[in-house]
């Protein structure tokens, strides 16, 4: 026997999806000018900032070196990686490892984030498990396997209840993470009241790609540009470019 389909009230859509996806939406709004206001003013390190150029433009010869003369090449190989006057060789930093437990700046940092970012998220999501705790939202246009349901039915313990259903506390989360687009639009490329990115930021440290130890870092390039040879990529060009030319006029 087929299991009846389930029909959803139209008033659900006006007293929970809706608000819902509102309260989400104003909530990034403000989370994002809350942000912006106590955010300080950050000092750049210029010679951290300096360091991770250098390697930056190191890596890019060798990578591209293939498409300028092989004096150009040589010349630019010599200023990073002479004996005596190469920038790898004669640069020496001091190293000083920061502990973000003795830093105060970096405390009140991380503080800042966790007033702006997760206390909010934990808050509004209890608040709308509490408020709208139960309900039925929407359904997904294609079929799931049971694995989706702990993360789509959060709040609704169901077992013969199909998986492509979405309780009201997963659209939440859903809505946490789908809005990106229109705070794109209205807030700029980089806003704050993206969630995805700044967990992103916070993982993989995409703020500032600044080495941690520049003398380790300069070594690795040294030895890294060292074996590179140049090997000129447009030797024939003139030629090829001729022949082809030539092939295209034929062909007319």
């Amino acid at each position: 026997m087929a299991t009846p389909e389930l029909l959803l009230d139209s008033s659900i859509r006006l007293w929970v999806v809706l608000p819902i996806v509102f309260i989400t939406f104003f909530s990034g709004l403000l989370r994002h000018h809350v942000t912006r206001l106590l955010q300080g003013e950050k000092k750049t390190e210029l010679e951290p900032l300096s360091d991770s150029q250098v390697l930056i433009r190191s890596r890019i010869l060798r990578e591209n070196g293939k498409y300028i003369p092989r004096q150009s090449f040589l010349m630019r190989k010599f200023y990073f990686n002479d004996a005596e006057t190469g920038f790898f060789k004669k640069t020496k930093r001091k190293v000083t490892p920061k502990n973000p437990m003795t830093d105060p700046s970096m405390m009140t940092e991380m503080m800042k984030g966790n007033l702006t970012n997760v206390l909010p998220m934990i808050l509004i999501g209890g608040w709308i498990n509490w408020a709208f705790s139960g309900f039925l939202t929407t359904k997904v246009p294609f079929p799931l396997t049971l694995r989706f349901k702990p993360m789509l039915q959060r709040g609704i313990e169901l077992v013969s209840l199909d998986a492509s259903w979405v309780s009201s506390a997963s659209w939440y989360f859903l809505n946490v993470f789908g809005l990106r687009s229109m705070y794109t639009l209205i807030l700029g490329q980089d806003n704050a009241a993206d969630q995805s990115r700044i967990m992103q930021d916070q993982m993989t440290g995409a703020a500032m790609s600044v080495p941690p130890d520049s003398n380790k870092a300069f070594k690795a390039e040294w030895e890294a540009m060292e074996i590179t040879e140049h090997q000129w990529a447009l030797e024939n060009v003139e030629e090829e470019l001729i022949s082809k030319d030539l092939v295209l006029d034929y062909s007319k």
